[in-house]
């Protein structure tokens, strides 16, 4: 982690407003793309291919790109009830336990977010509120499990009111599916990758074509949703993961340095920054942080992650930290201060804000309540967690009374004839003319 000193500095490297933009692959990827392919190509033409296949060949595409990235041979893409219920039954009692507590509590947070239809009856307007009928879920997969996602993703739309939840996700575990049982999703299918998400947009003879695609995944998955974006809605593209940590010199080193290190092990891209009034605790955290990777289980990931991304930004007040946070817009904020509440209405752009010592990220990550799912690369510029919002529609309703339309009629008649649209005119002054 090198130290950067100042706020123009600062904002230099920290200031990005491209949003997601596409990697270059990896050569293990861009080998294996164009091993399967015959060719070298980018994400983007991989996906395009893909995607082309599972519409025209349906379940055969999604078995053969199955077996030719990951090596895996399906049967049934769809796995039985049965199945989630016996893997609930296998779980150790603390596990399942620890499951319960966090669907209780993003329940609970799901339920408080939820709006509400109105109406104004002396208006003449209001709004109703209505869930989108059948949503697919997307839940990383394969190389390690994330029943958390199958939470974070799934109790949401179920509280929403969604009528038929889908959730892919390849070569499921148990406590996945425990996790799909207990968030009260419908169907799932070990399906992953593109093909899946290509499964969900387009429909096969066994996955149902869904209204809206939800989750987060790899570059593939990503560049997939994006795709068929507009036969499917989307709710974002997601990229690595990334932290930002504000600290004065009150709190403890050692813990804002595990809050880094917590991200940093998901992924080698990911993006640990700490943003601090001081640099002897710049110093300190950097110090704790080499000390604590050594002991973790992805040391080499987090390790990688710390030396070619991580920054230090040294600024003089804890006001400027908040603006090189929101220059950055991250996934998640971190406010590890004296008196944090003094700088939360000072967030303009964060994917969540994690509030002093005892809130960290990870605890937003289990069973803090919000979704963990969250925009990344800049995306919080414009975009939300996902909730139960990202689930509904709001409908806006007119029912106007005789005299509100005698009294607004001759405006819009107007502007219709203005515009050149007679009929438009006509509609209304057919009504006045009328009486009515």
């Amino acid at each position: 982690m090198r130290i950067i000193e100042g706020f123009e500095q600062g904002m230099a490297l920290l200031d990005r407003r491209a949003g997601f933009e596409e990697p270059v692959l990896s050569a293990g990827a861009a080998r294996r793309t164009a091993e399967v392919f015959g060719q070298p190509l980018s994400a983007s033409e991989s996906v395009r291919r893909i995607l082309a296949e599972v519409r025209s060949r349906g379940d055969d595409a999604v078995r053969e790109f199955a077996r030719k990235f990951d090596g895996a041979t399906l049967g049934e893409i769809e796995v039985p009830r049965e199945r989630w219920a016996e893997a609930l039954r296998s779980l150790p009692s603390g596990l399942e336990d620890a499951l319960r507590v966090a669907a209780s509590r993003i329940r609970a947070y799901a339920e408080a977010s939820m709006p509400k239809g109105w109406r104004d009856d002396d208006a003449g307007f209001g709004e109703a509120i209505a869930a989108i009928e059948r949503v697919g879920l997307y839940v990383p997969g394969g190389t390690a499990a994330y029943p958390s996602t199958v939470l974070m993703a799934g109790i949401p739309a179920r509280v929403a009111g969604v009528r038929e939840i889908v959730l892919c996700t390849p070569m499921p575990n148990a406590v996945t599916l425990a996790a799909a049982y207990v968030a009260g999703v419908d169907r799932v299918f070990g399906i992953g990758g593109a093909q899946a998400i290509g499964a969900m947009a387009y429909g096969t003879a066994n996955v149902p074509k869904v209204d809206k695609i939800c989750g987060p995944g790899n570059i593939f998955v990503s560049i997939a949703k994006r795709e068929v974006y507009g036969s499917v809605d989307i709710d974002g593209m997601y990229g690595p993961t990334e932290t930002v940590v504000i600290a004065d010199d009150s709190p403890d080193p050692a813990l804002a340095a595990a809050d880094l290190l917590a991200q940093a092990e998901h992924d080698e891209m990911a993006s640990p920054v700490l943003i601090t009034t001081s640099r002897a605790m710049a110093e300190k955290v950097i110090a704790a942080g080499k000390e604590q990777v050594a002991r973790l289980e992805r040391a080499a990931i987090a390790g990688a992650s710390m030396e070619r991304n991580a920054v230090a930004v040294v600024v003089r007040t804890v006001e400027e930290a908040v603006e090189l946070a929101n220059a950055f817009a991250p996934e998640h904020l971190c406010l590890l201060v004296d008196e944090p509440w003094r700088y939360v209405p000072l967030v303009r752009n964060a994917g969540g804000v994690f509030v002093g010592e005892h809130s960290p990220e990870v605890m937003g990550d289990y069973v803090a309540g919000p979704s963990h799912v969250m925009p990344t690369s800049g995306t919080a510029r414009f975009a939300s967690a996902l909730s139960v919002h990202a689930f509904i529609k709001h409908v806006p309703v007119v029912a106007l009374s005789g005299d509100t339309m005698r009294r607004l009629g001759p405006s819009a008649s107007a502007i219709a004839r203005a515009e050149g649209l007679t009929a438009h005119a006509r509609a209304v002054e057919l009504r006045l003319e009328g009486g009515r």
